[in-house]
């Protein structure tokens, strides 16, 4: 709740729209603490339903009644795959299930099922387009401070609480850790970006469509063309997300871009092994891949192949590199 930009945007979306949700059934996956079900109930919406596992809809069970909704909202603690709903099929399904990097410890299976389990034909999906995008950054100091030297992640654990690790990897307690910079190198950075870092042109790399995309699709390979805007180097790929709700009356979006005002979401950045010296008007073209991984269904194996384009032999360079998330 405390991300405007998420919040706003969700309730936008529900309020600006109440001729679609009035007198409606509105499933709400992953429900939290009811914020976006309240939104639906304030905007005419016949009876909500929202699921979650966490412990966390007790509390939701007592704001709801303290905001004197709770026979218009039922609460339901548990997977979405094994709960009983009580009602066969829902007019519309609401969840904010976006993760880091749009996907990492994302909902959007979950989402999926309830889609194909529960919602009526010509039902809706709010948010129902999600698309992610690449660009080249300049940020030579900050890798020298987090790889060079010292290594200081933001990785997301149970609860999205964030953990900084600071290691000093040429000097560690007297000792050689440098092996560890390779390990660095191939876990993603969640941070904020300022715009003026962009050394290139956004480009859309990967686009979901909610309506129609199937599990299996969000195991993708696209690929991608970044525009350079100057001379400079590139450093780092960062990647960002923007959210739909092409149901609106009046299209609704947010992105999680480094133009954009800021979300919890940050951006994701994608350090490279070696430095891109390129020129304005050039292109560093490639691939990008995101699977999850085989053994934590909800971490990604992550793998970017580029290449610049260049008539410089001095200059030209292409390469692979593969991130865990």
């Amino acid at each position: 709740m405390k991300d405007e930009v998420r919040t706003r945007s969700y309730r936008d979306a529900i309020y600006q729209n109440k001729h679609l949700f009035r007198d409606k059934v509105v499933l709400d996956v992953g429900c939290g603490t009811a914020i976006l079900s309240m939104f639906a109930v304030r905007a005419g919406a016949k009876h909500v339903i929202g699921v979650d596992m966490s412990t966390i809809i007790e509390k939701a069970r007592e704001i709801v009644e303290v905001n004197g909704m709770s026979k218009q909202i039922t609460l339901l603690q548990g997977k979405m795959e094994e709960v009983k709903l009580p009602f066969p099929k829902v007019d519309i399904i609401l969840s904010e299930w976006m993760g880091y990097f749009l996907l990492y410890e994302s909902m959007l299976d979950t989402v999926l099922y309830a889609r194909d389990q529960y919602l009526a034909p010509n039902g809706l999906i709010f948010p129902d387009r999600a698309t992610i995008y690449l660009a080249g950054i300049e940020d030579g100091e900050y890798k020298d401070e987090k790889i060079g030297c010292t290594l200081n992640l933001r990785r997301r654990y149970d609860k999205a609480k964030l953990t900084r690790l600071s290691l000093v990897w040429d000097n560690v307690y007297g000792f050689d850790y440098s092996p560890l910079k390779n390990t660095a190198l191939t876990e993603p950075l969640v941070d904020t970006v300022e715009i003026k870092a962009c050394v290139t042109e956004p480009a859309q790399v990967f686009a979901i469509d909610l309506y129609t995309v199937k599990p299996a699709e969000l195991a993708f390979t696209a690929p991608f063309t970044l525009d350079c805007r100057r001379n400079d180097f590139i450093h780092a790929l960062i990647a960002w997300f923007d959210i739909d709700f092409t149901a609106c009356h009046k299209p609704i979006r947010f992105s999680t871009g480094p133009h954009a005002k800021y979300t919890h979401w940050k951006q994701t950045v994608f350090y490279l092994r070696e430095v891109l010296t390129v020129e304005e008007n050039e292109q560093v073209s490639g691939t990008l891949s995101s699977r999850p991984n085989s053994k934590k269904k909800r971490d990604l194996d992550i793998e970017i192949k580029y290449r610049l384009e260049t008539d410089s032999p001095v200059r030209s360079a292409n390469g692979r590199c593969e991130y865990k998330m």
